[in-house]
């Protein structure tokens, strides 16, 4: 069995990232925010003001919230800010790097000042189109 599970180093985040966004102001509530996100089946939601991002949402920032009994607030409360991004001609290899040693699973993609994009860690795992004989 000859299975490739790796992607070209050569390869864009622009050919695979997310562009159908979803996004939201700081000043909407969290708990809003957290339903859009279990709607949508993500782990992020990006933060933006008149078409720029200042900052992301994640899983894990409406965790913390929870874990204060904190809920009532806004996304601009527990959100990160000015998040580290990258534009759409980053390899795979430097968003993959980026995660890992930042700690995060979400990068959005923005290319001269405007939001394009977004990849997660799952979007970087390249998987067989065809299962494996035995399976």
């Amino acid at each position: 069995m000859n299975v490739r599970y790796q992607r070209s180093r050569h390869e864009t985040v622009s050919s695979i990232m997310s562009r159908k966004l979803l996004t939201a102001a700081a000043e909407d509530a969290l708990v809003d925010a957290a339903h859009r996100m279990a709607e949508r089946r993500v782990g992020a939601i990006l933060i933006t003001r008149e078409d720029r991002l200042v900052g992301i949402l994640t899983e894990r920032d409406i965790m913390r919230a929870v874990g204060q009994n904190r809920i009532d607030g806004t996304v601009g409360d527990w959100m990160t800010r000015d998040p580290i991004t990258v534009d759409s001609h980053a390899t795979h290899g430097e968003a993959a790097m980026m995660m890992i040693h930042g700690g995060f699973r979400h990068v959005p993609i923005v290319d001269d000042g405007k939001l394009v994009g977004v990849v997660s860690i799952r979007d970087l795992l390249l998987l067989p189109s065809s299962t494996p004989s035995g399976v």
